[in-house]
């Protein structure tokens, strides 16, 4: 049934009895409110604790991870030295988004990312939507990283003691194991420094960032000294077509840039330095993207670049003629991976965060720790519902599907920006998109671009996603939206 009406606005006229559902759907957060909420949540608040060095480590921790250890493996069979190529024309499709990203974490600097901006610009169906993808692109890519990690995990064991963990606890039922425990062992000490407060993860990403870029610059060091210029005779062998094949499947290394906007709350100037960890963290990947692959092409023929493992540590055994550098860059990749899991498992906790304040969600994952000022039992469920589904259940193509879903959020941000521009044009914004809305069109039409390059399967277990998550909202969130039941007099209409 339709809510008889909501109850009148203080000191203003009676809001209509009977709003229809198109109105419910397409009511939208005021910025102010979303603003003024910030921090907020059931028993506490959140700590404004983070200062622009720890927001742009927390972006480079969730997308610098387990991508550039194995990637170029991947990638170079398709555009053979061009990959370097490849990898800029990635982050420039990257740095579309990103730039959206930038001009809306400085305009609405609230914990709930795209959601949050897709909320006050698109309504709330639109931002449910939106909240939905997000949980399938950070909630299901925590499980994903986290079975990679015991197999890093296992080669720096036999690298260094000489033992492994045996199949049987290393890998899912279905995978030729019983329990993937390493998975769920590296989501609980996530889980650990989340619970401990914000700026204690912070720091604690802060030094496993240092250690995977000193490893990358140490790769580069030490393949550098194996370099043949006769690797880029033919720098383009197998034409645009293979660059820009090449390009779709390097895009998602880049996934994860966007992790620093789920820190809104807990910036200590979140208007000024959001944009500037977004932008940067984005510059010093595509850096080091470009940089990396640059040397390994030098340092080894393109067609020998035939699968995907551990293409790195292969390159720097190659070149010192040891073996010791196999491990070493094993041991970086357990770091890096930790990395990833500790920074998107944190951005997970916050859109949730978010969409339980709103009463989307229910109300134990808005409730904040007096004593740490975090979100300690959503973190408790969020890791443990984690760190089962990486333990547990093979993820196949759901993990495939956590693509199509940041795609998607991606997607609606370039919107957001364009309808906050039109809407509220006199809003202050620390920073703005150059060539609006020229360049946020652009980012959108990559992002479908992206998406319609993604296989059929991927697509159906994303509708079956999305399907299961309209169903929760109309059971649940529509129902007991605080916005529906309380809106705002300044509400935008």
């Amino acid at each position: 049934m339709l809510d008889q009406g909501a109850p009148p606005h203080d000191g203003g006229p009676a809001a209509p009895q009977s709003p229809g559902v198109g109105a419910r759907l397409m009511r939208r957060k005021p910025v102010e409110r979303l603003v003024a909420e910030g921090g907020r949540g059931e028993g506490g608040s959140l700590r404004r604790s983070l200062g622009l060095w720890q927001l742009t480590m927390i972006s480079i921790g969730a997308t610098l991870g387990t991508g550039i250890f194995v990637v170029l493996g991947e990638a170079v069979p398709k555009a053979g030295p061009a990959v370097t190529l490849s990898f800029v024309i990635a982050g420039l499709t990257a740095l579309f988004s990103a730039l959206s990203y930038a001009e809306l974490a400085g305009t609405i600097p609230v914990s709930g990312s795209s959601y949050s901006y897709a909320y006050a610009t698109m309504g709330e169906l639109i931002a449910w939507v939106c909240g939905w993808c997000l949980m399938l692109e950070y909630g299901v890519s925590v499980a994903a990283v986290a079975v990679g990690w015991g197999e890093y995990l296992n080669e720096l064991l036999d690298g260094t003691i000489g033992v492994t963990i045996p199949a049987a606890l290393s890998a899912p039922p279905g995978d030729g194991g019983i329990f993937n425990l390493p998975a769920l062992v590296v989501v609980l000490l996530a889980m650990a420094f989340l619970m401990g407060g914000a700026r204690e993860s912070a720091r604690a990403n802060t030094v496993m960032v240092i250690v995977k870029i000193g490893a990358l610059v140490l790769f580069c060091a030490i393949g550098v000294q194996g370099f043949r210029s006769g690797n880029y005779d033919d720098f383009m062998p197998l034409g645009m077509a293979g660059v820009s094949a090449a390009g779709a499947t390097l895009f998602f290394s880049y996934i994860g840039f966007d992790a620093a906007s789920t820190a809104g709350e807990e910036a200590r100037n979140a208007q000024r330095d959001l944009p500037r960890a977004i932008l940067l963290s984005l510059a010093v990947i595509t850096a080091l993207y470009v940089l990396v692959a640059a040397v390994a092409v030098g340092a080894k023929p393109w067609q020998q670049f035939t699968d995907s493992e551990a293409s790195l540590a292969q390159i720097m055994s190659d070149v010192t003629g040891q073996t010791f550098w196999g491990t070493l860059l094993a041991f970086c990749a357990v770091i890096a991976i930790a990395s990833v899991v500790l920074t998107v498992l944190y951005g997970q906790t916050r859109i949730l965060f978010a969409m339980s304040r709103d009463g989307l969600v229910p109300k134990a994952f808005g409730k904040v720790s007096p004593k740490t000022g975090t979100p300690r039992t959503n973190t408790l469920i969020v890791s443990l519902f984690c760190g089962v589904l990486a333990a547990a259940i093979p993820l196949g193509q759901l993990a495939d599907a956590t693509s199509i879903g940041t795609l998607f959020a991606f997607a609606l941000v370039n919107v957001a920006v364009v309808v906050l521009r039109r809407s509220r044009p006199e809003m202050p914004r620390s920073f703005r998109v150059p060539l609006s809305p020229v360049l946020p069109a652009v980012g959108f039409a990559f992002c479908l671009w992206m998406m319609g390059s993604l296989s059929t399967v991927t697509w159906v277990v994303f509708g079956v996603w999305m399907a299961v998550g309209l169903v929760f909202y109309f059971l649940y969130g529509y129902r007991r939206s605080r916005l529906a039941a309380a809106p705002a007099p300044s509400e935008a209409k």
